[in-house]
């Protein structure tokens, strides 16, 4: 099987300008925990999830500096862990390296990306746009579409 053969194709986007109140209301109305972002022209610039959006000073959750048991910190990487937990719009929390892969992508090789990049969903691309997302739902579905009905597990 290939990705084609078991992508969702009905992918909800958001813009990059959108606020991060505006994204978290549409994944939990639409019941999901991902969304490609866009620009204006509508090209794929990143891709926001609940993991971008948990760790928030709204909330109480953000990282604390003395707390952190990760060793040196640069100064860049703080601004960053700020900007994500305090930033108010989607282009400021978002994950900018966004994993791809075709519709011709077997799943084999799709299943070892979601675990080496420890992500929960690819976007399968045409040439520029967006042709679907496959989710570990997704391979848990492909999975069952395998199962015998006339095999007892007895």
């Amino acid at each position: 099987m290939k990705a084609s053969d078991v992508m969702s194709t009905d992918v909800v986007t958001i813009s990059s300008k959108a606020t991060i109140f505006e994204a978290a209301k549409l994944m939990l109305d639409r019941g999901i925990s991902g969304l490609p972002v866009v620009n204006g022209e509508g090209r794929l610039v990143g891709m926001l999830t609940e993991g971008d959006l948990f760790r928030r000073w709204e909330i109480g959750t953000e990282p604390h500096p003395a707390v952190r048991s990760r060793g040196s910190i640069s100064n860049f990487e703080i601004f960053c862990e700020y900007l994500k937990s305090h930033g108010r719009h989607v282009e400021d929390v978002m994950t900018r390296d966004v994993v791809r892969v075709f519709e011709n992508t077997p799943l084999a090789e799709i299943a070892a990306l979601l675990e080496s990049k420890r992500i929960k969903r690819v976007l399968v691309m045409g040439k520029r746009e967006i042709r679907g997302i496959v989710s570990r739902a997704d391979l848990l579905r492909a999975l069952v579409s395998t199962a015998d009905p006339s095999a007892a597990d007895g």
